[in-house]
């Protein structure tokens, strides 16, 4: 495996775990504990405390039970802040789809609560060592005891904004607006082009390299791809779109001719083929978070048309925009010489696999009959396909006393 590429994955997958930024704020709390206490010992923080009586703790015994009773009520704080959101993550799994968890685990913002959580009981726990029984005063770290006080006050404010915003942020219309901004911004990477492209989409490659391990194909990295193309003069087909579960030993790329297994090696370690699926990685998969979401709502147990009427509309924006842009279907070098061919997912693919099953699932349910009525309409007539036709008249024999006339 490419080394560059290996230690970049190992990057991002840390980078994005769930314990990167708690760990990152409580070192950085272990780091100011440590600071803090090697200036309450200075002598500039000697002179503070000693012409500043009010900041003196001459009893050890007093700031031990102080920092022992944050570190507890800091621990029972943090408890209670992630059991509640143990059981926010559960009901939305429940209601929505266990697919939406990663949007909500993820979130950067209880990750940052966490870790500041974290830091300050590190930094009770640390202060707490270093205190010794000294008859003066100004020995016993009470600089460094004051700002854990300030740090425990700033807890309890950021578990009350913590409270409100856990509750809000698996709101169906969060979640929904959330995954549809993700999918918006993989999409915008994914399809730049207003215009599609005129490069030829079929290459001579009879030759045949088969995926290595099992997984979901997201595509293949390009710069790297590229260069090694030029380099060994060979053109390249992807022969299954991204999103694909492919299984191992499944021909995935065909090339112009026939490469050496050590070439083949290279090739195929620039092929991102992860277990699990993610908008970053692939586009669609922030449809079928929508779709699945909006099924989920019309089941008979949930019984919500409304947050699948919500889903339904954040599909159409989504479906509208690749309307009119276009993934790159083509590599070419500086010369302009076609060194891959893209399969990617076609329109008609995307728009049908997220309207349909809605369609099936809620063609019992007069008010997702009257919405999917209207957006096919729109989306036919910004799109100028005829894909949404068959669609439209089936919703029109079956609610045609609920269909508003047409002007």
């Amino acid at each position: 495996m490419n080394a560059n590429n290996f230690f970049q994955r190992k990057y991002q997958k840390t980078v994005n775990s769930i314990a990167f930024y708690p760990a990152i704020i409580a070192l950085g709390f272990l780091v100011l504990c440590g600071l803090m206490i090697s200036f309450d010992y200075s002598q500039q923080g000697k002179l503070i405390k000693g012409q500043l009586h009010w900041l003196r703790l001459k009893d050890a015994t007093t700031a031990r039970s102080i920092i022992s009773a944050v570190a507890a009520g800091v621990i029972s704080l943090t408890v209670f802040s992630f059991s509640m959101v143990v059981i926010v993550l559960n009901q939305a799994a429940s209601q929505m789809s266990n697919r939406v968890l990663g949007q909500l685990i993820g979130n950067k913002f209880q990750q940052i609560v966490l870790g500041i959580y974290i830091g300050t009981i590190i930094y009770a726990f640390f202060l707490l060592s270093t205190i010794r029984d000294i008859d003066s005063g100004v020995y016993i770290p009470a600089l460094s005891t004051y700002l854990l006080i300030f740090f425990t006050i700033f807890d309890i404010f950021i578990f009350i904004y913590f409270l409100h915003y856990i509750t809000q942020s698996v709101k169906y219309e969060v979640v929904i607006q959330r995954i549809f901004d993700d999918t918006m911004d993989s999409l915008k990477k994914a399809c730049p082009s207003q215009h599609q492209s005129s490069l030829p989409t079929q290459l001579v490659t009879p030759y045949n390299i088969k995926a290595a391990k099992s997984g979901i194909f997201e595509g293949i990295e390009i710069d790297p791809l590229k260069s090694l193309c030029t380099q060994q003069s060979f053109q390249i087909t992807i022969l299954i779109s991204p999103g694909t579960f492919v299984l191992q030993g499944t021909p995935i790329i065909g090339t112009s001719k026939d490469l050496p297994k050590e070439l083949q090696s290279k090739l195929l370690d620039l092929v991102i083929i992860p277990l699990t699926e993610t908008i970053k990685g692939n586009y669609f998969y922030g449809f079928s978070q929508l779709r699945e979401i909006a099924l989920k709502a019309l089941s008979p147990g949930i019984n919500d048309p409304v947050t699948a009427i919500i889903s339904l509309r954040a599909l159409s924006s989504l479906i509208l925009y690749r309307a009119s842009h276009f993934p790159e279907s083509a590599l070419t070098d500086d010369q302009g010489t076609v060194l891959t061919v893209n399969s990617e997912i076609s329109f008609e693919t995307v728009a049908c696999e997220s309207i349909n099953p809605i369609w099936d699932y809620g063609k019992n349910d007069r008010l997702v009959c009257r919405e999917l009525y209207l957006i096919c309409q729109q989306l036919r007539a910004l799109t100028a396909t005829t894909i949404f036709d068959m669609l439209i008249s089936e919703i029109a024999v079956r609610e045609v006393a609920f269909i508003p006339p047409q002007t």
